[in-house]
């Protein structure tokens, strides 16, 4: 008895085994390019973590320098002596901290949103800023500033 459709058996072992090369590569180019692809994920949320990790720090070192001042008694916001580097700052590991006076005069001028009932006018106000400089990434090749203002009410005499 004969078939009706005779096959070669020896070519046909060697189509399957192409055809299976083809789908083994095409199935390594994928999980290779999904690997690198989550690698990348990897390093861009590290690098955003950092980021957020230099903000936070930032921040801290504003609130610490206006609880020192607030605090301790030294008020460097009362002085007329500026710019003033600050390195009281302990909590956290930033690259600089400074005071600044925003008035164009070294007299205290009058104070933002605030309306006094003082005859004699004698209450004025230090309008300064804080500015801190945070490095972050590898090598520190990135930059956060962070700013805050202050009016400081004194007597201007």
């Amino acid at each position: 008895m004969e078939l009706a459709n005779p096959v070669n058996h020896r070519r046909q072992q060697g189509v399957v085994l192409v055809v299976a090369l083809v789908f083994l590569i095409s199935l390594t180019a994928v999980a290779s390019a999904l690997m690198l692809s989550s690698t990348t994920d990897i390093k861009m949320a590290g690098a955003s973590q950092e980021k957020v990790e230099a903000v936070q720090e930032a921040i801290s070192a504003l609130d610490e320098t206006i609880a020192d001042q607030i605090v301790d008694g030294t008020n460097l916001f009362a002085g007329t002596d500026f710019p003033q580097v600050v390195d009281s700052v302990q909590s956290v590991s930033v690259n600089d901290v400074t005071i600044t006076n925003n008035n164009t005069t070294t007299k205290p001028v009058g104070c933002p949103h605030t309306a006094l009932a003082s005859s004699s006018d004698k209450i004025g106000c230090n309008v300064l800023t804080i500015t801190v400089n945070n490095s972050y990434g590898r090598k520190n090749t990135s930059n956060i500033n962070a700013q805050a203002g202050i009016a400081q009410e004194v007597l201007d005499l």
